[in-house]
């Protein structure tokens, strides 16, 4: 058995033991002697007091003298006669004339108090240790001699001074040094001892009576604080079952002193019968046993009293409605004390002794579950906290007690349907809250209960059951409110702290069946090992789930219920009849009569279905009656005797085959089990007038036991247990939570040695995801309500922190649509979002706790856990609208990420681009919005305005105000908007959709400047999330592109909205171009809605259009790579060329682009050209800036000459041919300025055409881009001139005769530099008549009615330079002296009508040879 350890420095009681701390030293030897030489005058001075012993000592005659006097007297010569330390002397030698005086029956309580005085006082001097010689022999001289104190009582309160130190010596023997050395059967004593006189203190003093019931509780702490320390030994001389069966405990009678107890029991007699134990057995050890040192064999007997102790009010009845205060109290009171002292002394150590451990179990939690429904408050709060303590300590072992007590007790009690007072809902509450600050309790209690098929959900009931009590129905907020309400966020408190212990790794995987295995025999290989029974725990609740709905299924229609559970995997797709039975075991709401009528069919697969549900019972060591009853609570025994029969037959198979004690054979089990049923309608039927008596149902069962009688006393228990309490063959389906009865206490004893281990949860959030998506629901709405009655701060900020909690759960686990509720939920409270009717409603919001305490929530939740939030995003939104338009916002909410510095115009370039609207636009919404931001709103309210004269504000309005201003700046609502980079995709995504959303709202109908308004600043949200999130562009920008787009389309007039949009894209644009190379078309083509604005709107904004086009271009040049790109850009800054204020910035770009060439590029080439053309022919600005755009287009030639170079070295024949289209539509632009009015320009024109087409010797341009050229270009340009000059007025067109001189000379310049290639094509002859005819057209023109003298020596000299450059390059000869030569004769023939000398002139010889020939011909 269990005993104390010893200490490692103790020695055996011989040796002398070394110097220490402890040992008395030799000055303390002396006073020692002294102090016990005190203590004999003391006891002598008292004894002469009394004239019987004083009257024999002064007799003189000292063989006269008494005894007791004498063992005195002789002790007072001794003690300083020792020479050996005092641990060294045996205790007995100056104890034992002390205990003699104690023990005599001759001395008075006065004398007998002073010696237990001197006792007490040599006790509490720590002489005495487990080192001193025959110390266990003295203690129990000590014990034996205090118990056994027997004195005259002459008065009372004498009487009552000899108990109170019978008291204090009894404690101080167990608080000794030497305490250790006391035997198991001298503890009992002494507690025995002590609850005697707690008993007889009834009828004394009220000083006596709390002495006692004091000592009687430091008593059992002393005793049971050693348990943790007693080693686990093996059971010696232990019984290895419990003998509860043993001799009944026996009423006596007590007398005014204390009787010697002898039993080896703990016995405990009462005059009374008030405190009398309820015929229980004692628990019996072997003597030897109770002799060793005490330990456990002694805890088990003291534990196995006080559980008796609360059986001794036999009339208890239970229910709340049977139980009445009307028993005393204070008895059941005093023991559930000392039993709580017990177990939170003995603690966890209580499980390590089966036999503590096992009255713990049964016989304690049974009157527990008793007291919990008791009416008395106090009672109630005891046998709660004494549960609370068994679940800290032991809940490893009372899985399915724990199961019964919520369900039985504290469901039962919380809520007033039941019956239970106002006081016990409240104590009840109380308690459960208590449990639910316990962080692990909840998750415990899903694991182990709700996630068990056979177990209530004790979780979801609790959780129910708190959210339901903290809704103030039709009533104010009360104290009960708040404290379901404080249980309530203890759980989801404690959930968010695991998240914190322990963040969630990775979500749960769903838990699938993909195919059948038997769902009662589903194990867990390891408890304790989290990865194992998570998985496991949730595929049983997964399992328990699936259940239900095929119990719903089944109560509908029994066979689809079961096709149900098929296709889930729950049943085998063949049904076998294990499985079908367990169904109706195990699964909870199945309809009873459904099952019965199953159970009771003849069908052969029924019966067997019969059998196998009869199996799943455990009936061990059971009596029949109980056996019965447990039975027959699982389903309604079906009316037709033939049912009942085959029902009656299974049942009682299996009962037989487990208890056979008593019955021959199953035939008696049979019978008996039908004549119980039959007896259960016979005495509680109401039709029945003549009922059965005991001797009618005895007689009716003989011979029934294998031709035997049963014995009588087995009948009578029978008919006993049935009169009093009915077996209900109409199960209750109703209850939800039943009340715990006896048989029901037995089956779950049974329960309890199968049931699954307990599983202990650690600190991380296994399953807190699947029990907060129980509860969320409720819980949000239970704290919404209170915190929508309470009216004080601290309940205010119990509630903040339940929303806050629930906010990080939901957002740790990813519960978005939670988290959702919340924010809505949360919003209303704001007070934002509803209709103010105040005049100032800034300082009616300072004065608001409760809206402003939800509004740093709600705000909080949004920068905390932004990242899980979807649709509540528009109710935030909204509340930050609310604040915008009272002027509340920070400046920088709208601003995005980048120094707000670089979005400002460069100086000299126009004006600036504001940030926000521009006063043209912008309409009063209302008197806040007159000054925005923080200290703007607070300098108003400051203000005195001279036009509109203002009180002075108050005080209160002034900290009212300042409120307000703490609280928007504890919001941190700019940081949802700056670090929204940080969002999760999908709630940047669904935040820009709300932006939206909203503001389109505010678009709809007859909008108000207040709606614009909204809508201006909802796109500057946009704007800025879109550009804090240039890395996730492609989540954002199909939507506000479309946004923007809508706002363009439908926008004709100029707004501050259309100006936000516009400008807001070029930014977008300018920020993220460097940044999306993948996104730079689409950002770029956006641009296009700027082309499609409205005339009115782009007038309106051209010139601003403009300097953000050209900062695009400057910033992002390289970056812009499309030909689309290109041709978007170059469109927006051609459109500015006739604009007379923005068309200095946009040249201004271009010069940009196309000076040195170093932004000129294939893709752009063309479109760079055709917007310089367009800036050249622009009329609006100085004539030099066209000629610069003319500059630009001839120098860009310099770019083809490189790009020619490169393709050749590249050997890219495509390239060349694509250069050679560049250059032609490069020269076709410069054709078109050529035939502008203003003479600079067209004569510098047609340099640069010129230069053009003469400069391109490397570009490589193929002959047949040549001949289009002179077709498409030369002379069309010529002609056209010529055209112009003919029909313009020298108004128009001034000195038309220089520009056509120009042209001849860029003729005749091209032909000559190309005729060597020109020469070689098939077309050559009819290019080269055109070039005479238009020589010839220029020679014969007039101009203003007569030829111009220029024209006329000029066409004859370049006509000239070219016919001799042709005769020198072999080009012009003539081949042929018959004439057959077609280009000589045809160019001849122009020639001579420009001028007949030429021919002469170049050809002389050819005349003379001529002449020859005309001569020879001639002749």
């Amino acid at each position: 058995m269990g005993r104390l350890k010893l200490q490692p420095g103790i020695k055996a009681i011989e040796e002398e033991p070394e110097e220490d701390e402890n040992t008395i030293s030799e000055s303390d030897k002396a006073a020692f002697g002294s102090m016990i030489n005190s203590e004999i005058g003391a006891v002598l001075a008292v004894m002469r007091r009394n004239v019987r012993w004083g009257g024999r000592y002064m007799s003189g005659d000292d063989q006269l003298e008494h005894a007791l006097i004498q063992s005195l007297k002789a002790l007072r010569r001794q003690i300083f006669s020792w020479q050996h330390p005092w641990h060294a002397v045996n205790p007995a030698v100056y104890l034992q004339p002390f205990l003699d005086v104690i023990q005599s029956d001759e001395t008075g309580a006065l004398i007998t108090g002073v010696a237990l005085s001197s006792l007490y006082k040599i006790l509490t001097l720590d002489v005495l240790d487990v080192n001193t010689v025959n110390v266990d022999d003295a203690m129990h001289l000590v014990v034996d001699a205090v118990t056994s104190c027997r004195f005259e009582v002459t008065d009372p309160a004498s009487e009552e001074v000899v108990l109170m130190k019978i008291l204090q010596v009894l404690l101080a023997c167990m608080k000794s040094k030497a305490s250790v050395m006391l035997s198991n059967q001298h503890v009992c004593t002494i507690v025995n001892t002590c609850f005697r006189v707690v008993h007889q203190a009834g009828t004394k003093g009220e000083l006596l009576q709390r002495m006692a019931r004091h000592t009687m509780h430091e008593l059992v702490r002393c005793i049971f604080s050693h348990l943790p320390d007693v080693a686990k030994q093996e059971a010696t001389g232990l019984t290895d079952e419990y003998p509860f069966g043993g001799k009944k405990l026996e009423n006596g009678n007590g007398g005014s002193a204390l009787d010697t107890i002898s039993s080896s029991a703990i016995v405990f007699s009462s005059a009374t019968g008030g405190m009398v134990p309820n015929g229980k057995d004692t628990i019996s050890y072997d003597p030897n046993i109770m002799t060793e040192p005490y330990g456990v064999p002694c805890m088990v007997q003291i534990f196995h009293f006080l559980s008796q102790l609360l059986n001794s009010v036999e009339h208890m009845a239970i229910g709340p409605r049977a139980n009445t205060i009307d028993f005393d109290e204070d008895v059941p009171l005093f023991a559930l004390g000392l039993i709580n002292s017990a177990i939170e002394l003995g603690g966890t150590a209580i499980r390590l002794h089966p036999r503590l451990l096992s009255l713990v179990q049964d016989e304690l939690f049974r009157n527990l579950m008793q007291f919990g429904l008791s009416t008395s408050p106090l009672i109630l709060s005891l046998t709660c906290s004494i549960v609370l303590n068994l679940y800290q300590h032991l809940r490893t072992e009372l899985k399915l007690q724990l199961e019964a007590f919520f369900s039985c007790v504290i469901l039962r009690l919380a809520q007033s349907r039941y019956g239970a007072s106002y006081q016990q809902q409240e104590v009840a509450m109380e308690a459960l809250v208590d449990f639910c600050r316990l962080k692990s309790f909840m998750v415990e209690m899903y694991a182990n209960l709700d996630c068990d098929i056979t177990c209530s959900n004790i979780f979801e009931n609790l959780a129910s059951l708190l959210s339901k009590s903290a809704f103030p129905v039709n009533c104010p907020l009360s104290a009960m409110h708040i404290l379901a309400l404080d249980g309530l966020i203890a759980v989801i408190q404690g959930m968010a702290e695991r998240i914190s212990n322990a963040p969630v790794s990775s979500e749960l995987a769903p838990v699938n069946l993909e195919e059948y295995t038997p769902f009662w025999m589903v194990k867990c290989d390891n408890y304790s090992d989290p990865d194992q029974w998570v998985p496991f725990v949730r595929r049983r609740k997964y399992i328990k789930k699936r259940l239900m709905i095929g119990a719903d299924h089944f109560n509908r229609d029994p066979k689809k219920g079961l096709e149900f559970l098929q296709g889930t995997h729950l049943l085998p797709a063949k049904l076998d009849p294990q499985s079908v039975a367990c169904f109706f075991r195990y699964t909870a709401g199945l309809d009873k009569n459904l099952v019965g009528d199953f159970l009771g069919n003849h069908d052969e697969f029924c019966v067997q279905v019969l059998h196998e549900f009869a199996g799943t019972f455990d009936f061990q060591d059971m009596n029949l009656d109980t056996a019965l009853r447990l039975f027959l609570e699982t389903f309604r025994l079906p009316g037709e005797s033939q049912k009942i029969q085959r029902v009656l037959e299974a049942f009682s198979e299996r009962y037989y085959e487990q208890s056979p004690q008593i019955l021959a054979n199953k035939d008696a089990a049979l019978l008996l089990s039908y004549s119980l049923i039959m007896l259960n309608t016979d005495q509680h039927n109401v039709q029945v007038k003549k009922k059965m008596t005991e001797e009618d149902f005895i007689r009716n069962n003989r011979h029934i036991n294998g031709g035997n009688d049963l014995p009588r006393e087995f009948l009578s228990e029978l008919y006993d247990s049935i009169s009093k309490n009915e077996i209900r063959t109409i199960p209750d389906q109703s209850a939800a939570f039943p009340e715990m009865n006896p048989s029901r206490w037995i089956d779950l004893m049974h329960k309890s040695k199968k049931s699954a281990p307990f599983i202990v949860s650690d600190s991380k959030s296994h399953l807190d995801r699947d029990m907060f998506a129980v509860m969320s629901g409720p819980t949000i709405a239970a704290i919404s309500v209170v915190f929508d009655h309470a009216e004080l701060e601290d309940v205010f900020q119990t509630c903040i922190d339940g929303f806050l909690a629930v906010a990080k759960i939901s957002a740790c686990h990813h519960l978005e649509d939670v988290l959702d509720d919340l924010v809505v939920s949360l919003c209303k409270f704001t007070t934002l979002l509803n209709p103010s009717s105040a005049e100032e409603p800034v300082l009616a919001f300072g004065d608001d706790a409760k809206g402003r305490m939800t509004t740093i929530t709600v705000f909080t939740i949004a920068n905390r856990y932004g990242d899980f939030i979807r649709a509540g995003w528009r109710n935030i939104l909204d509340c930050i609208l609310k604040l915008h338009k009272l002027g509340l916002l920070p400046a920088r909410v709208a601003s995005d990420a980048a120094d707000d510095s670089e979005l400002l115009s460069e100086p000299g370039h126009g004006k600036p681009l504001t940030n926000s609207l521009s006063n043209a636009h912008m309409a009063a919404v209302s008197t806040p919005r007159r000054s925005s931001g923080l200290m703007g709103r607070f300098s108003q309210l400051l203000s005195l305005d001279s036009e509109e004269p203002r009180l002075q504000p108050t005080e209160q309005q002034l900290a009212a105000h300042q409120r307000t201003l703490q609280t928007i700046q504890k919001c941190h609502i700019d940081s949802i908007f700056t670090e929204s980079k940080f969002l999760q995709a999908d709630s940047l995504l669904h935040l820009a959709r709300s932006l939206v959303w909203i503001a389109s709202r505010s678009q709809k109908g007859n909008s108000s400047p207040e709606d614009e308004d909204t809508a201006v600043f909802c796109l500057e949200l946009l704007i800025a999330i879109t550009l804090n999130n240039r890395d996730r562009i492609t989540i954002l920008w199909q939507g506000v592109y479309e946004h923007i787009a809508n706002i363009v389309h439908t926008t004709v007039m100029p707004c501050a909205l259309v100006e936000k949009a516009v400008f807001g894209l070029l930014r977008i644009c300018q920020r993220l171009l460097p940044y999306k190379e993948n996104l730079a078309d689409d950002l770029l083509k956006s641009l296009q809605l700027v082309l499609k604005l409205d005339a009115r709107v782009a007038d309106a904004y051209c010139e601003q259009i403009t300097q953000e086009v050209s900062r695009l271009v400057k910033t992002n040049a390289s970056h812009i790579r499309s030909q689309m790109g290109w041709r978007t850009i170059m469109s927006l800054l051609s459109n500015t060329a006739r604009d007379p204020e923005a068309s200095e910035v946009g040249f201004d770009a271009l010069l940009f682009i196309m000076s040195d060439g170093i932004n000129l590029m294939p893709t752009n080439f063309t479109i760079c050209v055709d917007a310089a053309r367009q800036f050249a022919e622009s009329r609006v600005a100085h004539a030099d800036r066209s000629v610069r755009a003319l500059d630009l287009m001839s120098g860009s030639i310099s770019c083809l000459t490189q790009w020619a170079q490169e393709a050749q070295e590249a050997e890219s024949a495509k390239t060349g041919q694509d250069i050679g289209e560049m250059w032609l539509k490069l020269v076709q632009g410069l054709r078109k300025v050529c035939l502008d009015q203003r003479e600079d320009v067209r004569n510098h024109a047609l340099l640069s055409l010129q230069l053009c087409l003469t400069g391109v010797d490397q570009v490589n341009i193929q002959q047949g881009l040549w001949l289009q050229c002179f077709d498409m270009v030369i002379f069309t340009v010529l002609d056209d001139l010529l055209e112009i000059s003919q029909g313009h007025t020298q108004k128009d067109f001034k000195n038309m005769e220089g520009t056509l001189v120009l042209a001849l000379k860029l003729l005749s310049k091209v032909f000559l530099q190309l005729l060597p290639e020109l020469s070689q094509v098939t077309t050559f002859c009819k290019l080269w008549l055109g070039i005479l005819s238009r020589m010839e057209k220029y020679f014969k023109v007039k101009i203003r009615g007569k030829k111009n003298e220029k024209l006329q020596e000029l066409v004859p000299e370049l006509l000239k330079n070219t016919l001799i450059v042709m005769k020198n390059q072999g080009v012009l000869v003539q081949r042929s002296a018959l004439g057959g030569d077609s280009l000589w004769e045809l160019t001849w023939l122009h020639v001579n009508n420009i001028s007949s000398s030429i021919q002469s002139e170049v050809f002389p010889d050819q005349d003379s040879d001529e002449s020859g020939a005309q001569q020879t011909i001639d002749e």
